[in-house]
């Protein structure tokens, strides 16, 4: 049945001249038939390279919104309009704009994670990966960083120059994952490293071996000595720790790292989507601009 599925996806999306976009997170079989696999942000980048005229995206809104975004002549269709990122809407534009008449000379600093209307209202876009680098060139030296809290102390702690307002965001799945939960795997595994996400409480990165985004979690598995890691982010990476690892061995660090929302994406909705190439992502071309600019100035302060 999953296969009879499967060939039919790839019939409709060749039919329709559509490009399948998944995030880590979402389920290994809806990876398995992507055409590329990755991060929100290079996902989104990287629709922009692509031929097809459609995008469906694999993951939950504001990933869609980013595709919109830097793809605004092309139709991006989401698998489930209700996978959403609580996250994203832990900010709103009057606490922007509260910050921005308190505090001199701020820079708004918001996480890719975020809605355009969050977008729109900030001064430049980050990535977990990015993030550091950005905010160190950003010429302002007070930062306001939205929505999240964690990554943003974790920046902080690397950029003491740097004077941060910190906001009180999170990411439940990283949030979930205690330090209990970490030196417990740690017992269990001794032999494990201990891979971590930025968005993790500061006491759970302390301890790490490495933090990084998950494609650097990925990359560091995939290139380090090591054969055994503790995985502390969405479950979901491990389908490509293990698709580019095979002989290696990955535990979670507890049993609550799953994102609800990135598993509402499944293949059964990927197929009917594709039938009728709904719903789809619209916003104003106003919005797009607005929310473009600091998508761009994070590119170019990237460099």
């Amino acid at each position: 049945m999953a296969n009879d599925r499967v060939e039919k996806i790839k019939r409709l999306q060749k039919e329709k001249d559509v490009v399948i976009l998944a995030h880590y997170y979402v389920e290994g079989e809806v990876q398995a038939v992507a055409d590329y696999v990755g991060d929100s942000f290079y996902l989104s980048k990287l629709a922009t390279t692509v031929e097809q005229k459609n995008i469906l995206f694999c993951g939950v809104n504001f990933m869609g919104e980013s595709a919109k975004i830097l793809s605004p002549h092309k139709q991006v269709i989401m698998v489930d309009e209700s996978a959403d990122c609580p996250m994203a809407h832990m900010v709103t534009v009057e606490k922007i704009k509260e910050v921005k008449e308190q505090v001199e000379d701020v820079a708004v600093v918001c996480y890719v994670n975020s809605t355009a209307q969050i977008k729109a209202v900030s001064d430049v876009c980050v990535t977990s990966s990015n993030a550091v680098k950005v905010v160190k060139n950003i010429p302002q030296k007070n930062i306001f960083f939205v929505p999240d809290e964690n990554l943003g102390r974790f920046v902080a702690q690397k950029l003491p120059e740097k004077n941060f307002i910190f906001h009180d965001g999170y990411c439940h799945v990283h949030k979930n994952i205690t330090l209990s939960d970490v030196k417990k795997a740690k017992e269990e595994h001794k032999k494990a490293l201990v891979l971590t996400h930025p968005e993790c409480t500061e006491d759970v990165t302390q301890i790490s071996d490495f933090v990084g985004s998950t494609s650097e979690i990925i990359d560091y598995a995939t290139n380090s000595d090591c054969e055994e890691f503790i995985i502390c982010t969405e479950t979901g990476v491990l389908y490509e720790l293990q698709q580019k690892n095979p002989q290696k061995k990955f535990y979670e660090a507890g049993q609550k790292q799953i994102c609800d929302n990135m598993k509402k994406i499944t293949l059964e909705k990927v197929e009917q989507v594709l039938k009728n190439m709904e719903p789809q992502v619209h916003m104003s071309e106003q919005r797009i601009k607005d929310a473009s600019m600091p998508l761009k100035r994070m590119l170019e302060l990237a460099k």
